[in-house]
């Protein structure tokens, strides 16, 4: 299964996730974020970090939960590869997530993403699993 896809959106960034449950749908969010900064196959899982966020529904779950996860970037400097889902809710999600710090010598930034936004953000079961789409700001 696919796990996302880039979409166009006029100076942003936007992506659509594909998940067989709902905990894959926001593993592979975060999985996805992290697939556009940085080439994941440099990254080495060497350090587990743990990952909570709350929202008043999935949609606003998402989005928090994304930037907790950005955050890590930004303000941290961890690259991260591995996300595990532990417990999930329509309101909560707390998680593992494994990386390592980045290293200007071993790592390069394919791209920088900024934020995460409400703008278009949905969050829906499907037929074939569930799925989201969200917005970047870039």
């Amino acid at each position: 299964m696919e796990r996302y896809r880039v979409f166009d959106h006029t100076a942003d960034l936007g992506i659509e996730v594909f998940g067989r449950d709902e905990k894959e749908l926001f593993s592979n969010a975060a999985f996805a974020i992290f697939d556009l900064i940085v080439d994941l196959g440099g990254v080495n899982a060497s350090e587990v970090r743990e990952v909570v966020a709350n929202g008043s529904d999935r949609e606003d779950l998402l989005v928090n939960f994304l930037r907790e996860i950005l955050y890590m970037i930004n303000g941290e400097r961890l690259l991260l590869k591995d996300f595990s889902v532990l417990e999930l809710d329509s309101h909560h999600i707390a998680g593992e997530v494994k990386g390592e710090p980045f290293d200007s010598e071993r790592h390069s930034i394919k791209m920088e993403i900024k934020a995460v936004t409400y703008h278009q953000v949905a969050v829906r079961e499907t037929k074939d699993g569930w799925r989201a789409r969200m917005i970047f700001d870039v």
